[in-house]
């Protein structure tokens, strides 16, 4: 079974649920976990993990989180060549857009990206939102 990160951000807490479901799928897959925030994430641990699921909900103009997220997410783009990537986060307006462009900028940088389309959730997850994150935890442990 795989080594998982998950790193995310959350201002709500909408993320945050997200980021549990999907510990809680791959730990029930086997795999071993370990959340974190963006502060405690870098480069150098890349090489301990097999895959890295980033979490991060729409700000703004449908773009990420610009103190934490934006800035750690552009300093591990030129390591993301081959690496196993995940992406997930919820969203209160707009259409996804944030997601769409943070999944091109993974598969431009060569990412093995897990969905072209990440995973997301409007505003806090329901149930099948959350079954949806358990199922890709489930799918990441085996990946």
């Amino acid at each position: 079974m795989n080594k998982i990160a998950i790193v995310y951000w959350s201002g709500t807490g909408n993320t945050e649920t997200m980021a549990n479901c999907i510990a809680e799928g791959a730990r029930e897959a086997g795999a071993d976990v370990t959340l974190m925030g963006p502060a405690e994430f870098s480069a150098d641990k890349f090489s301990e993990y097999q895959v890295v699921a980033f979490g991060c909900p729409a700000m703004g103009a449908e773009q990420l989180e610009e103190d934490e997220v934006e800035p750690l997410f552009a300093g591990l783009e030129g390591s993301l060549g081959g690496k196993k990537i995940a992406l997930f986060g919820s969203y209160g307006w707009g259409d996804g857009q944030w997601m769409r462009e943070w999944c091109s900028r993974c598969q431009a940088a060569g990412a093995n990206l897990y969905d072209e389309e990440g995973l997301i959730a409007n505003e806090s997850p329901n149930e099948e939102a959350r079954e949806a994150c358990r199922e890709l935890g489930r799918k990441l442990a085996a990946w």
